[in-house]
């Protein structure tokens, strides 16, 4: 069965319910007869117009309306890609209003023809010539719109014979050039196969196969081939996230349905890690409700019980200390749980979660290629660049990254402060103050001259000298002790 976009009903005296979006929109009859299917760029503004007095004075659809009792609406990422719909829902579902679709007349449709190396053809009629025919689609303008993204996404060749070198297609990263042999017929092939399960309608799991291919062309260092497969992963997944939408939805609802969530995620909890090698080992928990930061509920955690390098650890760690003891009756839980990291950042939250004996959903967001992780799914989400759904949690992730980050950074100079400022001789709080102030920190002060902590401090420069031995001896003195202390572990 073909992968189609989540529908949400309303009665016939909701109309102002109705999303003002891009979609499909189904007319039924109190008896569940289908009676019409039609598209829009704005549902509203569409379905709306069938109660107009100029539009009941035609007679077929005065009693289409007199019969309508329910409406159902199925949003899409934009009228053209609606428009792929209704045709597929036309002549699936076949309702008795639709006769200029069912009956095909001279619309245009898609092919794939019957050649070696196939081309996608718009066409005006149906032949006994074995190609494989979708549509009609009532709009050729929106048609044609679709077809472009389709050959972006699909980029079959359009010529009619092989040219003897690539043509401008090709350079325009729109044709392959099987003409001179640049893709191998089975690869071609697989690219067609691909087409026609995205007008058929099987989406979702088109996409799973492409996130297999990519990995295992990433695995075997087929890197050109990767980054074509993913770049078609981006681009679907961006009409799959936009078509499962129950609503005119912001990127909240984008996010539950992209995760198909039990809930409405108002209250994101996201957490990172920050160390070298293991030392000054600290996590952070940022809070975001309604998407935006709640910072009153952030909290650093000092790792205690991890030592050395093991970020799967610290993570345990960190989710245990959060979802036990009073942090656990002091907040509230989470509608979502963001991890900083992949699958096995992700598997030890949810590991430390199950055996605290607690279900919350959760997602690990990966760096490197921004993918989403979810703990049974096998393949991760991709999501376009511009996608709303990845700059909010993208968003909630760099929070976490520098609180994380800024927390880390003070435990490192705690221990520098004290060990090359308290303990120099001829200094006392108030100069110390003054030069933190312009310094920064005692690290710089370390690589600062002697005439610039003389202004400073305002001190003479020879007891700027002396102090800046000092702080340099004591900084030395430090760092050694710190290393001799790290390779005793």
């Amino acid at each position: 069965m073909a992968d189609q976009p989540h529908a949400t009903t309303f009665s016939r005296h909701e109309l102002a319910r109705v999303p003002d979006h891009p979609g499909v929109y189904l007319f039924w009859d109190s008896h569940g007869t289908l009676l019409y299917i039609g598209k829009a760029l704005s549902l509203r503004k569409r379905v709306g117009s069938y109660f107009r007095r100029r539009v009941l004075a035609t007679p077929t659809i005065a009693h289409m309306v007199e019969r309508l009792q329910r409406i159902e609406v199925r949003l899409t990422a934009s009228e053209a890609e609606a428009l792929l719909i209704e045709s597929q829902l036309v002549k699936q579902l076949r309702p008795y209003y639709n006769v200029e679709l069912r009956d095909d007349k001279a619309y245009p449709l898609l092919k794939i023809t019957r050649e070696p190396f196939p081309r996608l053809l718009v066409v005006r009629r149906r032949q006994a010539d074995g190609a494989r025919y979708f549509g009609p689609y009532t709009d050729a303008t929106l048609m044609r719109q679709a077809i472009r993204f389709l050959r972006r996404v699909f980029p079959l060749r359009t010529c009619r014979s092989f040219p003897k070198t690539p043509c401008l297609e090709y350079h325009l990263g729109q044709c392959l050039a099987p003409c001179v042999g640049y893709v191998s017929a089975d690869t071609y092939d697989r690219m067609v196969a691909d087409l026609a399960a995205f007008l058929e309608g099987h989406r979702e799991q088109l996409l799973r196969d492409l996130s297999r291919r990519m990995r295992q062309a990433a695995r075997d260092r087929r890197f050109e081939e990767a980054a074509r497969v993913r770049d078609q992963i981006q681009a679907l997944t961006s009409i799959i996230v936009a078509t499962e939408k129950s609503s005119v939805a912001g990127p909240l609802e984008q996010l539950q349905a992209a995760l198909k969530l039990p809930r409405l995620p108002r209250r994101i909890e996201a957490f990172d890690l920050s160390n070298i090698f293991g030392d000054f080992a600290v996590g952070s928990m940022v809070v975001f409700i309604d998407g935006q930061p709640h910072k009153a509920h952030s909290r650093h955690f000092k790792i205690k019980t991890v030592e050395g390098i093991d970020d799967y650890g610290m993570m345990r760690e960190v989710i245990h200390r959060r979802y036990s003891g009073s942090l656990a009756t002091e907040l509230p839980s989470p509608d979502l749980i963001l991890v900083d990291g992949g699958k096995g950042q992700l598997a030890a939250a949810c590991g430390e979660l199950a055996g605290l004996g607690l279900s919350i959903p959760a997602m690990g967001l990966a760096k490197r290629l921004e993918q989403i992780f979810l703990p049974q799914a096998r393949d991760p989400i991709v999501l376009l660049p511009t996608s709303p759904v990845l700059h909010l949690v993208q968003h909630i992730r760099d929070e976490a990254h520098r609180f994380a980050i800024r927390f880390h950074r003070q435990l490192r100079a705690k221990p520098v402060r004290q060990s090359a400022l308290d303990e120099v001789k001829g200094i006392g709080p108030i100069r110390k103050a003054a030069l933190l102030r312009a310094f920064g920190s005692a690290e710089r002060i370390r690589h600062a001259d002697a005439r610039a902590i003389a202004r400073a401090a305002q001190i003479s420069h020879s007891h700027a000298e002396s102090l800046l031995a000092q702080v340099r001896g004591a900084s030395a003195t430090q760092e050694e002790s710190h290393e001799t202390n790290r390779s005793s572990r």
